[in-house]
């Protein structure tokens, strides 16, 4: 398998498939440039080594084309990070995008317009009618197969070799994530997102150093139940925090008030604590938690067990001597993996619990833990406190990392490997 580092790029022209789905707001203005400068140093490699960008993304989920998901919008803030001046083709499919690759000249650089304005990129018809038929369906679906192999034919038509840099889209077997390697059979390689996050993950599920507790937060259990199970075979403690530790307490007979449950999932909550014990994984619940008499920013609160919430009260962060015990279980660790809050962070009233964990990863990353954040909201923690560069690496993977940590095969890593 090719390497970005020994690959040979003097007078080649690669198409890098980045993630460049980041938020905007009315303005048009970046809210958070976090996945921009975290492919600045791949693309920074290729025009080092003598050769030409054609970079291409998605830009949220259009219908088709529309100036709201322009990718235009976003070229002062790559021109600005990489030094170098971006073309821009205003179509992916047109003929000005294959005219502006095929004059590439080393060290210039061309951005596409997003590929989600074509139905080919993600390969799903569209438009079709509610009441079509299921042979209709099967027919729409076969000649979008064949429009996508010539939108990721057209593509590839652009450049000499392709780097796939998108983890953030590796779990789709999209036109450009995974299709288009095949057109590139020995000049396809990862970029060092891609690459940073599987080295990452893998240091966490296959060679880790023990003890490992892995903090999994968030709202649903059903959500996080393959990532859970999964973990128990690397885990030595396991903390359960946010929304999702009510259906475990209400699952053993506890009360909690008006807290977030998933009534229909506690008989599987139960099979989990059933799994853990059997597999010698010490869970850790929330113990205290901030209780809330409305879900508002503005309720009253005070501190409750977490089986013992009154009527009308609800848990929405955990209580300072819950996070004291955590604290002492995280610094115990060598390796920790973070996905999900503890709290109800998008309030300030309840985001202790989760700054908390933020500020403890930062401190127990200087003494040589091993921290892994992924997830939204965890992710959101660390960079909004300026812990980003303070943990050992900030997954930008988001579903793509939650499918890698089940053990799924994700395409647009097969794809590469293949």
């Amino acid at each position: 398998m090719q390497s970005i580092d020994n690959y040979n790029f003097t007078g080649k022209r690669a198409i890098v498939r980045v993630d460049f789905n980041v938020p905007l707001n009315e303005s048009f203005q970046i809210t958070d440039d976090t996945r921009i400068r975290a492919a600045i140093p791949t693309l920074k490699k290729v025009l080092e080594k003598g050769g030409s960008l054609i970079v291409m993304s998605h830009l949220g989920r259009p219908k088709g084309p529309t100036g709201k998901y322009s990718l235009k919008h976003i070229i002062p803030a790559i021109e600005e990070k990489l030094g170098v001046k971006v073309k821009f083709a205003p179509d992916c499919m047109g003929e000005e995008a294959a005219q502006l690759s095929a004059t590439l000249k080393p060290g210039e650089v061309l951005l596409l317009e997003n590929l989600r304005f074509y139905a080919e990129e993600e390969g799903k018809p569209r438009g079709l009618a509610e009441d079509v038929s299921d042979e209709e369906k099967k027919v729409a679906k076969a000649a979008m197969k064949e429009l996508q192999k010539e939108f990721t034919k057209k593509l590839a038509s652009y450049a000499d070799c392709y780097i796939n840099d998108a983890f953030g889209t590796a779990h789709r077997a999209h036109a450009s994530t995974a299709l288009i390697a095949k057109y590139f059979p020995n000049d396809k390689m990862f970029g060092y997102v891609m690459e940073g996050e599987i080295v990452a993950i893998d240091k966490v599920l296959k060679s880790p150093v023990h003890p490992v507790t892995a903090i999994i937060g968030g709202a649903k259990v059903s959500s996080k139940i393959s990532i859970i199970e999964k973990l128990f075979d690397v885990c030595d403690n396991m903390i359960i925090g946010g929304g999702m530790v009510f259906t475990f307490i209400k699952a053993q007979g506890g009360k909690i008030g008006n807290s977030l449950c998933e009534d229909d999932q506690m008989e599987l909550a139960l099979s989990i604590l059933a799994k853990a014990a059997a597999k010698g994984v010490k869970l850790y619940y929330s113990g205290e938690v901030v209780c809330a008499d409305a879900f508002s920013n503005d309720a009253n609160t005070k501190i409750c067990q977490d089986n013992a919430i009154p009527d009308g009260w609800l848990g929405m962060d955990a209580a300072p001597s819950t996070l004291k015990e955590w604290e002492g279980v995280l610094r115990a660790s060598k390796t920790v993996l973070w996905n999900g809050p503890v709290g109800v962070f998008e309030m300030e009233k309840f985001a202790n619990g989760t700054k908390t964990i933020a500020t403890l990863l930062a401190d127990i990353t200087s003494t040589g833990v091993f921290t892994l954040v992924g997830g939204g909201d965890s992710v959101a923690a660390v960079t909004q406190m300026g812990f980003a560069n303070k943990v050992s690496y900030v997954s930008t993977g988001g579903g793509a990392m939650l499918e890698y940590l089940e053990g799924i095969e994700l395409p647009g890593i097969a794809a590469i490997r293949a």
